[in-house]
């Protein structure tokens, strides 16, 4: 794969996977709703401050991001860090109309986080097969990047 076509498949996602490790040490997967993304190193998540993943997340920031196309057989795990988020640029950004229902207060509603992942490596596979992606690739690549909704750049 290349990086190209990895972009490609993060872009055309509609969900991740998020791994984390839980405060009794247990391994953990929650499926998240993940469309923002700055190339190849940063992703924006939407959740509930309340949720056993922040609470979890906020101990121990290690995580990874995996995203899979199951018809075409290819996906990428992102290695990294997750930081908890309240800042108001990054919740607007990823506010939707009806997003109320979850959070009553708005935008400000307390419950309201945004998870801010920062890639340090990854390792993509394809049937055709597998290699890593470095910390040095991703920064290379994400130089020219900016924050954008790859979904909706994939999907129109």
């Amino acid at each position: 794969m290349t990086i190209n076509e990895i972009k490609g498949l993060i872009d055309r996602s509609l969900f991740a996977s998020l791994g984390y490790t839980d405060e009794s040490g247990r391994q953990n997967i929650r499926r998240v709703f993940c469309v923002w993304h700055k190339g190849l190193g940063t992703h924006i998540i939407s959740t509930n401050t309340s949720s056993s993943h922040v609470k979890s997340l906020l101990k121990n920031s290690n995580a990874c991001l995996y995203f899979s196309d199951d018809t075409s057989f290819e996906a990428v795990c992102l290695y990294g860090k997750a930081e908890i988020c309240t800042d108001r640029h990054y919740k607007e950004l990823l506010w939707n109309e009806g997003d109320e229902k979850y959070y009553p207060g708005g935008i400000d509603d307390e419950d309201y986080c945004v998870i801010v992942f920062t890639a340090e490596s990854g390792r993509y596979y394809r049937a055709d097969g597998k290699a890593d992606l470095s910390a040095g690739a991703i920064t290379e690549y994400d130089k020219e990047c900016k924050l954008e909704n790859g979904y909706s750049n994939t999907h129109s």
